[in-house]
């Protein structure tokens, strides 16, 4: 069932300001962590899988700001339709990304080097993002916020993009698969784009 819950009080609503503060803190920090470790290993691979996923947690600690910009405020929603059109654009451009950088290696990118480094960081992220988006959207439901959901999506989409990674990285390393990554990276980029619409158009996301 949906996390719907009665309208929180004014002490409440602190509460769970302050709450989204850390989650979008811990988000910015894990995020530069692994953009900085995905593009470097990407770079040492000459894997353009990596280098994207690295670009992606740049994407994601961009979405991050943005909502920390929106609570930093006394009434954030106030700023809730601009956050929530910045969070979709964010959606966007990395859907955008993702199909260009995908063609690209369909098309006879170079291929990839097994990366072990890769392998651990998708793998980790795999298994932290879930829980994590989990957290900041019933929050952002019981804040009633638009954005701070759609935001969660994108920390979710982190973790499909991590399956992605982990899939293609695995695949290369052991079967020689190099193609199975692109491929699986395109549905991502038709998922990026759907939620980017709908964050776009403000549709509800706390009914």
């Amino acid at each position: 069932m949906p996390d719907v819950i009665a309208v929180p009080t004014p002490a409440r609503v602190g509460v769970l300001r302050r709450r989204v503060r850390r989650i979008v803190a811990v988000t910015i920090t894990y995020n530069v962590v692994e953009a900085v470790v995905a593009v470097s290993a990407g770079a040492v691979a000459s894997s353009s899988a990596l280098v994207g996923f690295g670009l992606d947690s740049s994407v994601e600690v961009g979405s991050a700001l943005v909502v920390a910009w929106q609570f930093s405020g006394d009434d954030h929603e106030a700023r809730e339709r601009r956050a929530l059109r910045l969070v979709g654009l964010s959606f966007m451009a990395l859907a955008a990304f993702v199909t260009f950088d995908a063609g690209r290696a369909l098309l006879g990118g170079a291929e990839p080097e097994p990366s072990n480094v890769g392998i651990v960081l998708a793998a980790a992220s795999l298994a932290i993002m879930p829980g994590l988006s989990w957290v900041e959207r019933r929050t952002g439901r019981q804040l009633g916020s638009a954005s701070v959901v759609a935001n969660s999506k994108q920390t979710l989409l982190c973790s499909y993009l991590s399956a992605v990674l982990l899939v293609g990285l695995v695949a290369n390393a052991t079967v020689g698969w190099s193609w199975a990554d692109p491929v699986a990276a395109l549905v991502i980029a038709a998922v990026a784009l759907r939620e980017g619409l709908e964050a776009w158009r403000g549709d509800p996301c706390c009914d």
